[in-house]
C-alpha cells in the first residue's frame, strides 16, 4: 500500500490532519520526518490520524531540520504519548554514516513501539539483517529507491518491504515544463517484490528551509493517465510574470487561471477532488490564501488521487 513521506513542515502536517479520514479509509501509512523542534503540530496530526483509525511512522532521528543532531525529544514524545499504541511506529533512518551498532541501538531503544527502518544510504545490510533475523517478520523496511539497490533489498525479504521513489523533480518554478512524468510505482511496486510503495508527494526529497521570494508561482497537481497504462504525471501551472519577487497574489491568479482552463477543457485527466474544488472556489472569489496553503491543497489532491486509484483498482 501507499506510504507518503512527509517532512513535517506546518502545511504538510495540516494536510495530514485534514486528510486523516481519507488516509485511514485508504489504508495509507504516512511516514513523518519531524523537522521542527516544537512538536505541537505533529501531535495534532498524529492525534487526528489515530482518532480516524490510521497508522503512521514517525522517524526518531531526522536528518533535516531542528532535531537532526538530537532526536531524543521525539523519542520522549512517542514514549509519553504512544507507548503501546500499535498504530504509531518508531522509524529509524539509516544513512551512509550510520554504523550497524548505532542502528541496532536505535532499534533497541524503541522496542516498545512497532518498528520501521528507513534505508537511505546505509552500507551494511547483510550484517544488520543477520542481527534482526528473529524479529524480521515484524519489521517494516522502507527503501529510498536510489539509495538502496535491488541486491541490498534482498537481505530483508522476510519483512514488509516498501519502495519509495521521488517522482517530483525540484527546480525553479519558472523552469518547469507544463507537464512531467511523476511515477508508475502505484501500478508496478509488486513487480519489485515490495508490499508497499511511496513518494515524497508534490514536494520532493530535497529539503530546504523556507521558500524565499517567489519570482514565479507554480501549482503542481498530479493526475493518472488511463491512456498511458495508468502512469502518474504532474502538471505545473505557473505564472507568466517571473522577473521580480513582487505580487505573489497576481502570479497565483495567473497560475490558477491556467489550472482552471485546463480542467474545464475536459482533457486534463485531473480528478475532481475536494482540493481541486477549493482551487475552483479560490478562482471564483479571487482570493490568494498564501503559498503554503497552495502547497497543502496540492498534497491533498495527490493523496485523494491515489486513494481514488486504489479504490477503483481494488473493485475492478
Amino acid at each position: 500500500m501507499y506510504y507518503p513521506y512527509f517532512r513535517g513542515k506546518q502545511f504538510e502536517l495540516i494536510a495530514l490532519r485534514e486528510s486523516a479520514s481519507l488516509i485511514a479509509n485508504a489504508n495509507f501509512v504516512p511516514i513523518i520526518e519531524p523537522v521542527r523542534e516544537t512538536l505541537t503540530s505533529l501531535e495534532r496530526a498524529l492525534r487526528s490520524l489515530a482518532d480516524a483509525g490510521a497508522r503512521a511512522i514517525v522517524i526518531v532521528n531526522p536528518r533535516h531540520g531542528d532535531m537532526k543532531a538530537n532526536g531524543t525529544s521525539i523519542s520522549s514524545f512517542l514514549e509519553e504519548n504512544y507507548r503501546g499504541n500499535d498504530a504509531i511506529s518508531a522509524g529509524a533512518l539509516l544513512l551512509s554514516d550510520t554504523s550497524t551498532e548505532a542502528a541496532a541501538s536505535l532499534l533497541d531503544n524503541h522496542a516498545a513501539h512497532p518498528q520501521a527502518i528507513i534505508h537511505a544510504g546505509f552500507t551494511e545490510p547483510k550484517l544488520l539483517a543477520s542481527l534482526l533475523r528473529d524479529r524480521m517478520q515484524e519489521m517494516t523496511n522502507v527503501f529510498i529507491e536510489d539509495q538502496a539497490s535491488t541486491l541490498y533489498r534482498r537481505h530483508f525479504e522476510n519483512s514488509t518491504r516498501v519502495l519509495v521513489k521521488d517522482g517530483f523533480v525540484q527546480q525553479k518554478n519558472a523552469d518547469y515544463d507544463p507537464v512531467d512524468p511523476f511515477s508508475d510505482l502505484h501500478v508496478t511496486y509488486k513487480e519489485f517484490g515490495a508490499q508497499g510503495y511511496g513518494d515524497f508527494l508534490t514536494v520532493g526529497d530535497r529539503f530546504t528551509e523556507g521558500g524565499g521570494p517567489a519570482y514565479a508561482v507554480a501549482i503542481h497537481l498530479t493526475f493518472i493517465d488511463p491512456g498511458n497504462d495508468d502512469a502518474m504525471f504532474a502538471y505545473h501551472f505557473k505564472s507568466d510574470t517571473n522577473d521580480t519577487p513582487t505580487d505573489p497574489a497576481g502570479k497565483f491568479r495567473q497560475a490558477l487561471q491556467k489550472l482552471i482552463d485546463k480542467y474545464e477543457s475536459g482533457t486534463s485527466n485531473l480528478l475532481d477532488t475536494s482540493a481541486l474544488e477549493e482551487f475552483r472556489l479560490l478562482h471564483e472569489t479571487g482570493h490568494f490564501p498564501g503559498l503554503g496553503y497552495v502547497k497543502k491543497l496540492s498534497i491533498r489532491h495527490h493523496l485523494e488521487t491515489l486513494a481514488d486509484y486504489h479504490q477503483h483498482a481494488t473493485s475492478a
